[in-house]
């Protein structure tokens, strides 16, 4: 009936997929996000080198445009090559109903995004500055954030605002348990959307279960009101009134030096090991990672299906744990040349023969029994956009071993790796199917 193209981009630790469908009037492009975290080295210019081929390959047009959610390794590139990404027409934009500004739920997830960010940043100088070594841990997973000084430019937001101003695209905000409709574009490719949920308990959670673990290994909750305002009071340099204790349990550095108590037993230089001044700041670290998984967890998560009945694309974006798990609830009603019937996302899990794998391959972004163990597919392959070094250098355990264990064994060894290549060749036919280029590894498979 037809062939898909899948490439993926090998611009470091970032997310950049191009889908080209055959079988229709005429090849159908579509660009599953484009991006790479923030301090990779010559990122402008590895970005614009991916965005010179997508726009040779696909003759400056995209049929649909996906950016799954907002961080930087998924989105940056539309800002860091503006030249070639200027050149691309664009039909379609797909976004999760996140980005709906009429919907309640979306408005307070934004809403609170913004505020533990702009708490996280401010503590996490306020840490740098007072020399502890977890400013370090808190600014590593703010790189997934962009450019967050004060009138920064290169922003995530910024970024998917490039996205939604595409001239003349038709933006869709899409729910889990759609279906999609291409019309005739290609004949029988049907996408349903899997995730976000639409429940605030399930994007908050990120991790697995600690009795019964849904991921392959187990590796916080939200913080007080009181430390945002704390925090917000550090970023504006107002008088420091909103701070963890009440002003009457405080004593003022300037009154401290006059009691020798304070100036020999805490101020003096070798006792400042006594001092707490800045380990209530210690929850940013916490705040922190709440503020990436949540952020992970409203991916735009679709599944391709490749003719009715036939095989599956996975494409979770960065989903965690609460975003899977919904998946479970969803059915949609299609038409097959038997009739009409319920399809389930257990129905495309286990014709899932490509799956990009989430989070890069991070422990909590595929899950176990709900997930990969339902890939039953003969044909499955993985693809896995990672970048060993940088996520080595941020201290993150990327693959997970356990995962790639898991996967190796699920796809008897037919996994694409951006960083690597091709990690097994042995399988001639598998090989045939691939390519390995400068720029990016390439899967084809027809249906």
């Amino acid at each position: 009936m037809g062939a898909v193209r899948i490439r993926m981009y090998r611009q470091g630790l970032g997310d950049c997929f191009l889908l080209t469908f055959e079988g229709g009037a005429a090849p159908f492009h579509v660009l599953i996000d484009c991006g790479v975290l923030k301090g990779t080295p010559d990122a402008g210019e590895r970005m614009a080198a991916v965005a010179d081929d997508i726009v040779a390959t696909t003759g400056g047009r995209l049929d649909v445009l996906v950016a799954t959610h907002e961080h930087w390794d998924h989105v940056s590139g539309f800002l860091q090559a503006p030249e070639p990404m200027a050149k691309l027409a664009v039909a379609e934009v797909w976004l999760a109903w996140t980005e709906d500004p009429d919907d309640a739920l979306a408005t307070e997830l934004r809403k609170h995004r913004a505020e533990a960010r702009r708490a996280v940043v401010a503590a996490a100088r306020a840490l740098g500055a007072a020399g502890s070594p977890a400013a370090a841990r808190i600014e590593a997973l703010l790189d997934f954030e962009g450019d967050l000084g004060v009138g920064a430019r290169a922003t995530t937001a910024g970024a998917l605002q490039w996205v939604k101003d595409r001239p003349g695209a038709r933006l869709r905000l899409l729910r889990p348990g759609e279906q999609v409709a291409l019309g005739d574009a290609v004949p029988g490719l049907r996408t349903f959307v899997l995730g976000p949920p639409h429940d605030r308990a399930q994007i908050r959670r990120s991790d697995p279960s600690k009795r019964e673990s849904e991921v392959y290994e187990i590796g916080g909750a939200g913080a007080e009101s009181g430390f945002y305002a704390a925090a917000r009071a550090i970023d504006e340099g107002t008088v420091p009134d909103e701070q963890p204790f009440d002003r009457f349990f405080r004593l003022e550095p300037a009154d401290a030096e006059t009691m020798p108590f304070f100036s020999d037993g805490y101020l003096a230089e070798d006792s400042a090991w006594r001092r707490i001044d800045h380990d209530w700041l210690g929850i940013a670290g916490r705040l922190a990672l709440q503020l990436d998984s949540d952020t992970n967890n409203t991916s735009l998560a679709l599944a391709f299906e490749l003719g009715a009945g036939g095989r599956v694309l996975l494409f979770p974006g960065d989903a965690q744990v609460g975003n899977w798990l919904s998946w479970g609830d969803l059915s949609w009603q299609v038409d097959e040349p038997a009739g009409t019937r319920a399809l389930t996302s257990a129905d495309l899990l286990a014709r899932t023969a490509l799956y990009k794998v989430g989070h890069h391959a991070s422990h909590n972004a595929t899950l176990r029994e709900r997930g990969l163990e339902l890939m039953t597919s003969p044909d499955l392959v993985a693809m896995i956009p990672v970048h060993r070094p940088t996520a080595a250098k941020k201290g993150w355990n990327m693959p997970f071993p356990a995962l790639l264990r898991r996967l190796e064994e699920r796809t008897g060894g037919r996994i694409l790796d951006a960083e690597l290549g091709l990690l097994h060749d042995d399988d001639a036919a598998f090989v045939a199917r691939t390519n390995v280029s400068e720029w990016f590894v390439e899967y084809a498979l027809d249906w």
